[in-house]
């Protein structure tokens, strides 16, 4: 058997769908055949876990990596002992809550950095709870950069073949427009198609998203395809990258599904995220139930794998056992195939 990847995966806020996705994820005996998941977490909330899932399921405590079974039919906890298990009330906002989930972000980082795991996943933490608790970050990948003292990276979308990298994320639409700038675009179009290979893509293609209507018509609407855009693709092309643009933000996600580019570099948060989650995220009306959550949040740039899910903590759902675990399946999917990219 080739040597499978040690993932630490978070188990998101105590008070989440965290550690019922992670039960139903990790309750799959295929998960085992390709990887070795460790839980960063609390055994208490990942016990609860199981019995609100109604898994036939163990949990076995560690305190070290080396302390793991990794073997199917028990799930394997890093216990941090954060969770009063008499206060926590699931689907609520807290301070406990949120440092319980930063100090979970924070621990996974350490092992990676140490090399006792292959690869991060991260379950939704919530950021109102987070700053409560005096975490002052807009999310997890602030977390990472400031951990592994990263000063160049980016957010990557992915659902089946269309993939999304950011200019921008988590600032203001006004803020984000002022901050598409040259050397950032250029930057994050070195990251796409870095990206692209470590996945095994050997010469991508990046379509790169105008910010403005119709990629600015020339001026008329606006002149950051000109003056910013345009000229980080002119040096991008001198440097051998395969990159395209500006794209009209309307038309390039489609082209994307279609195969034209195998990434989008987005300008700003939701240019990305929107097409990201209207393809992935099914609800069925009928049913009234979510089909499908699916996608996958990717930090590139840093010098660990992190991958996570695509979606938020689900207050609304936390406590029922109905969460839909998929996006944690393939986030998981992802940091396998980018953990044996790297170690070849």
């Amino acid at each position: 058997m080739k040597k499978r990847p040690i993932l630490g995966i978070t188990m998101g806020d105590p008070a989440s769908i965290g550690p019922e996705i992670t039960v139903k994820a990790l309750s799959d005996p295929e998960i085992y055949e390709k990887c070795l998941p460790l839980v960063v977490g609390d055994t208490a909330v990942m016990e609860e876990a199981v019995k609100i899932v109604g898994k036939d399921i163990k949990i076995h405590t560690v305190h070290n990596v080396q302390e793991a079974f990794f073997t199917y039919g028990t799930i394997d906890v890093y216990d941090m002992k954060l969770v009063d298990m008499d206060k926590l009330e699931r689907g609520v906002v807290s301070a406990m809550a949120g440092h319980a989930a930063f100090e979970y972000v924070r621990k996974v980082i350490e092992l990676a950095m140490n090399h006792e795991i292959d690869a991060t996943v991260t379950n939704a933490l919530n950021k109102e709870a987070m700053n409560l608790a005096g975490h002052h970050y807009s999310g997890h990948t602030e977390i990472y950069a400031e951990y592994t003292g990263t000063e160049k990276y980016t957010m990557m979308l992915a659902h089946e073949n269309l993939r999304v990298v950011h200019v921008s994320t988590h600032v203001s639409l006004r803020e984000a427009c002022d901050r598409v700038k040259k050397e950032r675009v250029l930057e994050v179009i070195r990251i796409a198609d870095q990206a692209c290979k470590e996945l095994g893509i050997e010469n991508p293609k990046i379509g790169v998203a105008g910010l403005n209507p119709h990629s600015g018509e020339n001026g008329m609407f606006g002149k950051e395809e000109i003056e910013e855009i345009t000229p980080a693709i002119l040096q991008a092309k001198a440097e051998g990258i395969l990159a395209d643009g500006p794209v009209p933000p309307d038309t390039v996600f489609s082209k994307a599904r279609g195969g034209w580019y195998d990434i989008v570099v987005a300008m700003y948060h939701d240019q990305g995220h929107i097409p990201l989650k209207v393809v992935g995220f099914v609800y069925n009306q009928k049913e009234q139930k979510w089909d499908a959550v699916a996608g996958v949040n990717i930090t590139l740039g840093l010098p660990i794998i992190r991958a996570s899910v695509d979606h938020g903590t689900a207050f609304d759902q936390a406590g029922k056992g109905v969460a839909n675990e998929l996006s944690l399946v393939n986030a998981m999917d992802y940091a396998i195939r980018m953990a044996g990219n790297k170690a070849r």
